[in-house]
């Protein structure tokens, strides 16, 4: 064992944060995701939140009275004119957040944005442009990237451990009832749209755009949402790699049979573990990560244990990527311009189901003009 085998105690993989945590924050929506994930995350990070909007006031009240939030604001023009608001954390619906996000970038604040980031593709397009016309910076919360199975793994792959990258799949087998969110049931577009999608994102941060998709999606019988709850997708990228997504909502055993792994291999090593916050949902548990590379040891496997979870810890890294790249002048790496990627990933699985046949991304692209 060489001297190299001492970086696998230190991984990376935790959020970085900005210098200046006083930088303010303002939250546009109080639902589940924003008390469950956002604020707790935030509260950890230490970053200042100095005030809430919701159509709905009392539960923006609700969730500023909990996390000590200063300002409740009356609407949006409202927070918008704050100058103390600085950062428009989105948490709201795909067919609102284009409009809002604009009126955001218009006001001169930086935008976090929700995922999916729009319904439709050009429509995504119009939050890049947005930022652009305005000059701030957009970041979207595709935070599985800051998961800390994820982020280790990119480290790994990073070092050069893993060689040539060959497979990645990602396989989930778990009971996850979406008709319990109300809006999602008449969704015709839905486990790739607003689940898989995280999948999507990791692994072309992991193993880069794919050159195209090979999507299906299918039904569970008897389910109350209208929308593909079953889905299997196939990406080719350049050269040797390949990547599989296998993603199924309807389990139907105990919960000691539910199943969220990944497994990541190259030409010189092997990375596999659980996505934890699956396990025990929603409460969840510590991702895990095995690791076996020819740079380090022939014959062995390492199993560093990894702190955090997917949700909330993972959501320090989304915003606080864009406060860094503000605060350093440069794109975040969870840019929108990036993040159109992964939504031509998405849109072309759903051409794929429709039409069953390979989608190249580029031809999603090419749907639009290019700046």
């Amino acid at each position: 064992m060489n001297t190299i085998a001492k970086d696998w105690l230190d991984l990376e993989y935790k959020p970085q944060l900005p210098v200046n945590k006083e930088m303010g924050i303002g939250i546009i929506g109080a639902g589940e995701i924003i008390e469950a994930c956002h604020l707790p995350a935030y509260e950890m990070a230490g970053l200042r939140v100095v005030g809430i909007f919701d159509l709905n006031k009392e539960r923006a009240e609700h969730l500023a009275a909990k996390f000590g939030i200063p300002k409740v604001y009356r609407d949006l023009d409202e927070l918008l004119a704050d100058p103390e608001v600085q950062f428009a954390d989105l948490a709201v619906p795909a067919k609102v957040q284009p409009g809002i996000a604009e009126r955001a970038a218009a006001a001169g604040k930086h935008i976090l944005c929700q995922k999916p980031l729009a319904e439709s593709y050009p429509e995504a397009v119009r939050i890049r442009d947005a930022c652009a016309k305005y000059g701030v910076k957009g970041a979207v919360n595709q935070q599985m990237r800051w998961s800390p199975s994820i982020r280790a793994s990119h480290t790994i792959i990073k070092r050069g451990w893993l060689g040539e990258l060959l497979q990645a799949s990602i396989q989930v087998n778990v009971k996850q009832d979406f008709a319990n969110w109300g809006w999602l049931r008449e969704m015709p577009t839905l486990e790739f749209m607003y689940h898989s999608i995280h999948y999507m994102d990791a692994i072309r941060f992991l193993f880069g755009t794919p050159e195209y998709v090979y999507a299906d999606g299918a039904r569970f019988p008897g389910q109350q949402t209208i929308g593909e709850t079953r889905t299997l997708l196939h990406m080719k990228f350049a050269g040797e790699a390949r990547g599989i997504i296998h993603d199924n909502h309807n389990h139907i055993s105990t919960e000691d049979d539910w199943y969220a792994t990944y497994r990541f291999e190259g030409t010189e090593g092997i990375i596999k573990g659980t996505n934890g916050s699956l396990y025990n949902y929603p409460v969840g548990r510590e991702d895990t990560l095995s690791f076996h590379t020819k740079a380090i040891h022939e014959d062995y496997w390492f199993s560093p244990r990894l702190h955090g979870k997917w949700f909330p810890h993972a959501f320090m890294g989304t915003m606080g990527e864009l406060m860094r790249a503000v605060e350093e002048n440069r794109e975040p790496e969870n840019s929108v311009e990036d993040n159109l990627k992964t939504m031509q990933m998405v849109f072309g699985a759903y051409l794929s189901m429709e039409e069953n046949r390979p989608v190249s991304l580029a031809e999603i692209a090419g749907k639009v003009p290019t700046l």
